[in-house]
C-alpha cells in the first residue's frame, strides 16, 4: 500500500521532487500538495520575461492542473498550512486536514522588507511570485507612472528592466558602490550600469533609504542624503530570507534556515525539507541548480536510497534582454591571487579571470558570455591551466593557441561537463538521450530539460546535440511557423491560396507537416489563415483557438472569467447600465470595472455561469465586446462636435459606424481603434492600431500605433474629406493587414516589415484596390459578424466544451 506523502509548497524544488518520484516509482506514494499561492508549479526563473512582456504566465507553467490530475497528485492551492501535529502526523489548512507518513517542507523564501517608515503603504511590493508581477503590471497602466526599485541585485535589476519595458519611469536604489556586488567586480558593475542607464533606467548607488513617503499610498522615496524620488510603486528587492515559520512552530532545528542533513532530513526523521527554506552545512541556497540537486537526492532517499547532497560550484546570469552577464566562483582580490583581464571598450566586452596557483577560482564576464560554461567547468574541475595561460582569456576556440572549429571545443568537453546549470544536465546526459532515441533538439530538451529554464545555455545545448546527431542534426529556423513545419508564416499563407488548401488536415498533408495533428503554435495560426482566406467556405475550428476565444471571455489568474459587453463607440444607455447592474447582482460579480476602452468589465465570473450571463446581457440588447479576441476590441471616442466646443466632426458617430462595420472580424492580433474629434486628441488616437483625428477639413487616418509593451506613435496613412472615405479606407487597411500579417503580429510589426509606402500604395493610391480590399472585408463580415455569446448561450453548459488546445488527436481522427 502506498505511503502518504504531504508536500508543503508547490515551487520548483518540490515540483522536481514529484517528477523524480513519479519517474522512478509512481506507486510508492499517495501525494498531497499544499500551496499558499492559488496555482501550481511554474518557472519562477522566467518571471522577468513575463514582467517585460516577452512571455505570458501560460508560457512558464511547469505543471498544469491537468498534469497533477493525470499523475494522481491531490492539490490544495490557495491554502496555506496553518498547523502540523507531529504526534498525529497531520497537516491542516483552512479547509483540509491530511495525514502523512512522510512530510516535505518546501516553503521557499520570503522577501526581506527593509524596516523603514512607510514600508506598509499601498504600492509597496516585493518581487517574488506571479502575484507580485501582476501587481506591477497593473501599475504600468497609469500614464507616466514612476517606479523605484530598492535593490540592485539580480532580481531588482530584472524587475527594473521589465518595468521599463512596460513604459514606466524607473529608478534603482542600491546600497553598495556598484550593482550586483556579490556577483560582479566594480569594472563589470560599471558596464552593467552604463547599459541600464542607456535604457533610461536611473541608477543611484550608495543610496540608503530613509523612508517611504505617502499617506494612503506611496508617493516618493526619501534617501538618507535628502534625495527624493517620486514613485507610484516601490519594489523591494533587498534580499530574501528562508521561510521557516512552520518549522519553527514545530520545534525543528532552525538556524538561518531549516537545518537538514546530507539526505535532506530535518531533526524529525519523518520530516524533510528542500529549496530556499533549508540550511545545509551552514549554507543557504537561492539559485535553482542546487535546489534541483536537493530534489534529486530527496527523491532517491524517499524511495529507499542513500544519496548525499554535495553542493557544486554554480554560476549567475542576468535575464535581461541585451545584458549578457556571467559570474562564477570567487572573484575577490587577495595577495595570493592573480588575474587576467580583457577589455574592449568599443564593444562593451569585459572578462576577468581570478587565478590561484594555476587554477581558475573565479570568472566575471560582461558583453560576451559565450565561453562561460567552459570557464565554469574548469573552476569545478580545479584544472591546471598553466599550459593555456597565454590564450586562456580568449576561451576554448583559442585553447590550443590558434582559432579552431567552435564545435571542437565542445566535443573535447568531458562527459560530466555541465551544460545546463539550472537543471543539472551534463554533456553525457544529452548524448545518452540521443543514444536512447532522441532525434532532434526539441526531443533532447524534452527528455533532459536542458535549456528549458532560463534558456541561457541554449546555444551550448544545440552544439552538443549537433555533435551527437552529426549529419542528422537540423537546427529549427527561427522564422518557421513552428517546429512542426519547415515553412514560414508567409509561405503557408501563399500556399493556402495557390494550392487551394481549405482545411487544416489538407494543409498538413500537402505541406508534409512533421506531426499528425499540429501543436498549440501552428493550429491557431492555420485556423486564422483559413478563416481569412476562405470566408463562407471554411468553418471556424473552435478547438484550434486559445482558451479565451474558446469560452468567449478572458480567464483570470484565479480561474474565473471576465465578461465585457460591447458599447458602441463608448456610448451606453440607462437600460444597458441597469442590465449590467442586474447581472452583477445576479451572478455575485465581485468586481465591476471601467476599462481603458470605455467599456464595463464584469470580473470574477465562474465558468459555469458564462452561458447564463451571456443570455441575460443578450436579452438586454448587448453583445460580446470580444475583449478576448484576436480581432476588433474597442473603438474609443471623445464626445466630438455634438458636445465639445473644440470638436470639428462627429467623432462619436463615426466611431459607432466603424465599430458596427468592423466588429466580429478575426485578425492576426487584437485591433484597437480610436476617433478624436479634434487635434487635442482626447481619445488618444495616436497610439492605436488605427486612429482617426478629426480636423476642420476632414479626417486624418493614422496607423501603426501601440501603447502596451512597445510604445509607438501612429504614422499618417492619408487624409480624407468625408466619413464615407474614412470608413472605406479603415476597412481596406484592416483587410490588407488581415490578409498579409503574420499571426500574433500587431499592425506596427507588419508595417515595419512591408513598409508604410507599400501600404499607402495598396490602399490609398490604388483606388480600385482599396475598394476591392474593402469589398473583401465586407464580404467576409457577412459570414463572421455573428455574436458568439448568442450562439454559445443557446447551447447551455456545452457552450464552451471544446477539447483542450494541446490535444488534437480527436481533430486529427475526424
Amino acid at each position: 500500500m502506498a505511503q502518504k506523502l504531504v508536500i508543503i509548497g508547490a515551487g520548483m524544488a518540490s515540483g522536481r521532487l514529484i517528477e523524480h518520484l513519479l519517474d522512478n516509482d509512481p506507486n510508492a506514494y499517495d501525494i498531497t500538495l499544499f500551496n499558499a499561492e492559488p496555482r501550481g508549479n511554474y518557472n519562477r526563473i522566467m518571471l522577468s520575461p513575463v514582467l517585460s512582456g516577452e512571455k505570458t504566465y501560460e508560457d512558464i507553467i511547469t505543471h498544469s492542473d491537468d498534469w497533477y490530475a493525470e499523475n494522481n497528485v491531490t492539490t490544495y492551492f490557495g491554502e496555506a498550512v496553518t498547523t502540523i501535529d507531529q504526534d498525529a502526523k497531520t497537516v491542516t489548512s483552512k479547509s483540509h486536514t491530511v495525514t502523512y507518513d512522510k512530510l516535505v517542507i518546501a516553503t521557499g523564501s520570503a522577501p526581506f522588507i527593509i524596516p523603514v517608515p512607510g514600508k506598509d503603504l499601498s504600492g509597496v511590493m516585493a518581487y517574488r511570485d506571479l502575484d507580485d508581477v501582476n501587481k506591477m503590471l497593473a501599475a504600468c497602466d497609469k500614464k507616466n507612472a514612476k517606479a523605484v526599485v530598492i535593490g540592485g541585485g539580480l532580481l531588482g535589476l530584472e524587475a527594473a528592466a521589465g518595468l521599463k519595458e512596460q513604459g514606466m519611469d524607473v529608478t534603482v536604489l542600491h546600497i553598495a558602490g556598484h550593482l550586483m556586488e556579490r556577483q560582479l567586480d566594480p569594472a563589470a558593475g560599471h558596464l552593467l550600469r552604463k547599459e541600464l542607464e542607456n535604457r533610461d533606467i536611473k541608477i543611484h548607488t550608495e543610496g540608503f533609504t530613509k523612508a517611504i513617503l505617502g499617506e494612503d499610498k506611496v508617493d516618493a522615496v526619501l534617501l538618507e542624503d535628502g534625495t527624493i524620488y517620486e514613485a507610484d510603486i516601490v519594489v523591494m528587492s533587498a534580499g530574501i530570507r528562508p521561510e521557516t515559520r512552520i518549522a519553527t512552530d514545530l520545534g525543528l532545528h532552525v538556524e538561518r534556515g531549516i537545518v537538514v542533513d546530507d539526505g535532506m532530513q530535518t531533526s524529525d526523521p519523518n520530516i524533510f525539507a528542500v529549496g530556499e527554506c533549508i540550511e545545509h552545512q551552514d549554507q543557504l541556497y537561492g539559485l535553482v541548480a542546487p535546489l534541483y540537486d536537493q530534489a534529486k537526492v530527496l527523491g532517491a532517499n524517499l524511495l529507499g536510497g542513500d544519496e548525499i547532497f554535495s553542493p557544486v560550484e554554480i554560476s549567475t546570469k542576468l535575464k535581461v534582454t541585451g545584458c549578457d552577464l556571467f559570474s562564477a566562483g570567487d572573484f575577490a582580490e587577495g595577495s595570493d591571487r592573480e588575474e587576467i583581464v580583457f577589455r574592449d571598450a568599443v564593444r562593451g566586452v569585459y572578462k576577468r579571470l581570478i587565478i590561484q596557483k594555476n587554477i581558475i577560482i573565479g570568472a566575471v564576464m560582461y558583453g560576451d558570455t559565450a565561453d562561460g560554461g567552459w570557464f565554469l567547468q574548469k573552476i569545478k574541475d580545479r584544472e591546471d591551466i598553466s599550459e593555456l595561460r597565454d590564450t586562456l582569456i580568449f576561451g576554448p576556440n583559442f585553447a590550443s593557441g590558434a582559432p579552431s572549429d567552435p564545435l571542437a571545443a565542445v566535443a573535447a568537453l568531458p562527459l560530466d561537463a555541465e551544460i545546463c546549470g539550472c537543471n543539472g544536465v551534463s554533456k553525457g546526459d544529452i548524448l545518452a538521450a540521443i543514444e536512447g532515441g532522441a532525434d532532434s533538439l526539441d526531443a533532447v530538451k524534452m527528455l533532459t530539460k536542458a535549456s528549458t529554464s532560463c534558456g541561457t545555455c541554449a546555444g551550448l545545448t544545440a552544439q552538443v546535440v549537433q555533435i551527437g546527431l552529426g549529419d542528422d542534426f537540423v537546427l529549427p529556423e527561427a522564422d518557421t511557423i513552428c517546429k512542426c513545419s519547415d515553412y514560414s508564416h508567409d509561405d503557408v499563407r501563399k500556399l493556402i491560396i495557390s494550392k487551394e488548401l481549405k482545411t487544416i488536415p489538407d494543409i498538413m498533408q500537402e505541406l508534409q507537416w512533421k506531426t499528425s495533428c499540429g501543436c498549440i503554435t501552428c493550429r491557431p495560426a492555420l485556423n486564422y489563415y483559413l478563416v481569412c482566406a476562405w470566408p463562407g467556405e471554411y468553418v471556424d475550428d473552435g478547438q484550434s483557438r486559445y482558451i479565451n476565444e474558446r469560452v468567449h471571455a478572458n480567464i483570470q489568474k484565479d480561474g474565473t472569467y471576465s465578461v465585457v459587453p460591447r458599447m458602441w463607440g463608448g456610448i451606453t444607455t440607462p437600460d444597458e447600465l441597469r442590465a449590467i447592474a442586474d447581472a452583477a447582482d445576479k451572478y455575485n460579480v465581485p468586481t465591476v470595472k471601467v476599462t481603458g476602452g470605455q467599456r464595463i468589465d464584469l470580473l470574477g465570473i465562474e465558468k459555469e455561469d458564462l452561458p447564463a450571463i451571456w443570455y441575460d446581457l443578450n436579452e438586454a440588447g448587448m453583445v460580446s465586446g470580444q475583449a478576448y479576441a484576436k480581432g476588433l476590441r474597442t473603438v474609443k471616442t471623445c464626445v466630438g462636435s455634438d458636445h465639445c466646443r473644440f470638436g470639428t466632426q462627429d467623432s462619436t458617430g463615426l466611431g459607432i459606424q466603424l465599430e458596427k462595420a468592423m466588429w466580429g472580424a478575426w485578425s492576426p492580433h487584437k485591433f484597437k481603434l480610436a476617433v478624436s474629434g479634434c487635434p487635442r486628441n482626447c481619445a488618444e488616437a495616436t497610439c492605436k492600431d488605427l486612429g482617426i483625428i478629426c480636423v476642420d477639413s476632414g479626417y486624418q487616418i493614422l496607423v501603426g500605433g501601440a501603447a502596451g509593451m512597445d510604445l509607438r506613435e501612429t504614422e499618417l496613412l492619408a487624409q480624407v474629406t468625408t466619413e464615407e472615405e474614412a470608413l472605406e479606407l479603415a476597412c481596406a487597411f484592416y483587410q490588407l493587414y488581415r490578409e498579409g500579417a503574420q499571426y500574433l503580429h500587431r499592425p506596427y510589426k507588419w508595417i515595419a516589415k512591408v513598409g508604410l509606402d507599400w501600404v499607402k500604395g495598396q490602399c490609398v493610391e490604388d483606388v480600385e484596390n482599396r475598394k476591392a480590399l474593402a469589398g473583401r472585408f465586407h464580404y467576409s463580415q457577412t459570414f463572421y459578424q455573428v455574436d458568439p455569446w448568442a450562439e454559445r448561450a443557446s447551447k447551455g453548459k456545452d457552450a464552451y466544451e471544446y477539447s483542450p488546445l494541446a490535444d488534437f488527436s480527436k481533430v486529427a481522427a475526424e
